[in-house]
């Protein structure tokens, strides 16, 4: 695995989530009419329909993003790689996030392999991992969730290794919607520091 790949998520800790806004816009309204958050929200954060691992239909942007906290990785579970090994770390993680996990603080979890990882078999593994509430994890068509994938930036710059599912970066995602502010870290760092980074984040103030 190239080193871009597991460290380009990493790098963005620094920085609001931001980088190139959405041309969209431009074709209705002009620069000055729209906020930030309209820009980056358009941009990242697409309003497709997924479905948990109880069953439930939801909206990414309007029901599982706007206005909340949250924390984002992707696996599937069929995976033999990093995604066990990310998946117990962030049990740690959530753990030392209670109870505010499932009250002001959401983890989402985004299956790469939507067409073989339907919400049975994403429960199976919720459970099987020790999973707690305040956790969802989500499948949809496999289209969307590889939409999802790219607008988030769980990309690699060259397209052979990141056609390769298999070779997916273990980054999570974390942020604060409202406030636009959002960083990254490795999936497999100590699970105390990964709590730390993500507070730090997440309770900012404007």
């Amino acid at each position: 695995m190239k080193m871009s790949r597991r460290t380009w998520l990493a790098a963005m800790a620094a920085a609001p989530f931001g980088g190139a806004l959405a041309g969209w816009a431009l074709r209705r309204r002009t620069w000055q009419q729209i906020s930030p958050r309209e820009l980056i929200r358009g941009h990242h954060f697409p309003d497709l329909e997924l479905t948990t691992h109880e069953g439930r239909r939801a909206r990414f942007y309007t029901d599982l993003i706007q206005d909340k906290k949250v924390v984002i990785n992707f696996m599937y579970a069929h995976c033999k790689g990093i995604c066990s090994p990310v998946t117990h770390n962030l049990v740690e993680v959530q753990r030392r996030l209670a109870p505010r996990v499932g009250q002001d603080i959401f983890f989402y979890s985004i299956s790469l392999e939507a067409e073989r990882d339907t919400p049975a078999v994403l429960r199976q593994y919720a459970e099987d991992h020790g999973v707690g509430p305040g956790w969802e994890f989500l499948t949809g068509r496999p289209e969307d969730c590889e939409a999802l994938r790219r607008n988030l930036g769980f990309t690699d710059p060259d397209p052979l290794l990141d056609a390769d599912v298999t070779n997916h970066a273990g980054n999570v995602l974390f942020g604060n919607e409202p406030l636009m502010l959002w960083a990254a870290c490795p999936g497999q760092a100590d699970p105390e520091w990964i709590a730390t980074s993500i507070l730090a984040q997440v309770d900012r103030h404007a």
